[in-house]
């Protein structure tokens, strides 16, 4: 394992990111590619890459399909992680951005990923008691799940882990977020329609959001974080509640702008920060992430830069 690390992400269902740019995009006519660039990503992963931006060590878990590995493999190995993904027959999915830069908007067509994860999950489990063994104090586990995995799959390892006295951080949507939040992860992050989804009806103004926040983890969960899209993050740690607004902000893709917050909450905890300069720091990773095409980040400072412009009210 990579010296020191101590943080772990597992990625269940990660995706080979193809984004394409096409300016003035027409659905059901021919359209001309601008630009295109594909990059190894999944949640978990993007949280891992983000992370080794700003100097973590890192280690990296989930289920990959051997067929098409390369673009992992040498992600993992430009960033210095320790991989101890679980390789599987197949190939790991291809998911399609379409960025128009014109209009200002992104599609999505994401695939449903690996079929055969359930042969991998013993073998991903002794992945993961291996890491934790080793050191790791922090496990992030992010994303959807595959085909043939039960959707309480992350409460169970959620337990598993809180049991041998890890810190756990759930990024997660639909049942198996459900689920997960019965054993209590330490963070989550969703999103306001995530949350919405949740508690089944929509969600608006701040009293809302919080009250349903605090209504479905029960007192469970140390750190709540609802990105609301323009409109900034609630940051919620029991009684203490921060919005953090940013501004400046330059959209040019939205893939990884979650899970760059994800990264930010972490990298402030690991500072020791206050709530307050956590909730500017990761605003900063995610502004950073969304002028970016793909699931990268720009130069430490640039983030730095966005953080320092980001407001924060106490409500």
């Amino acid at each position: 394992m990579s010296a020191g690390a101590k943080i772990a992400t597992l990625t269940l269902n990660p995706a080979i990111d193809q984004t394409v740019q096409i300016p003035n995009f027409r659905q059901g006519e021919v359209n001309r590619i601008a630009q295109e660039q594909s990059d190894a990503g999944g949640k978990g992963v993007n949280v891992a890459s983000f992370l080794a931006h700003f100097g973590h060590r890192i280690a990296v878990t989930g289920f990959l399909g051997r067929d098409n590995i390369q673009p992992f493999e040498q992600l993992f190995s430009r960033h210095g992680m320790e991989d101890r993904f679980v390789r599987l027959p197949g190939s790991t999915r291809v998911n399609i951005k379409i960025v128009d830069p014109e209009k200002q908007e992104i599609t999505d067509l994401n695939a449903p990923g690996l079929q055969n994860c359930a042969e991998g999950r013993g073998a991903l489990e002794a992945a993961i008691d291996a890491l934790a063994q080793k050191g790791v104090e922090t496990f992030v586990l992010a994303g959807s799940l595959p085909a043939g995995l039960p959707s309480g799959i992350y409460r169970d390892l959620i337990t598993h882990l809180k049991g041998l006295g890890k810190q756990v951080i759930l990024d997660a949507s639909g049942d198996a977020f459900a689920a997960g939040l019965e054993a209590g992860p330490d963070i989550i992050k969703p999103n306001v329609d995530e949350l919405s989804d949740l508690v089944g009806h929509p969600l608006s103004g701040h009293d809302e959001i919080i009250a349903a926040a605090r209504s479905v983890t029960n007192g469970k969960v140390d750190l709540i974080v609802v990105s609301m899209g323009a409109d900034g993050a609630l940051f919620i740690a029991g009684d203490e509640v921060l919005c953090a607004m940013p501004k400046g902000a330059v959209v040019k893709s939205t893939v990884g702008a979650g899970d760059a917050m994800v990264a930010g909450i972490l990298h402030g905890r690991s500072q020791g920060l206050p709530l307050a300069d956590i909730a500017r720091l990761a605003t900063g990773f995610s502004l950073g992430a969304l002028g970016e095409i793909g699931p990268h980040l720009p130069a430490r400072e640039v983030i730095e830069g966005f953080a320092d412009r980001v407001t924060i009210e106490k409500l």
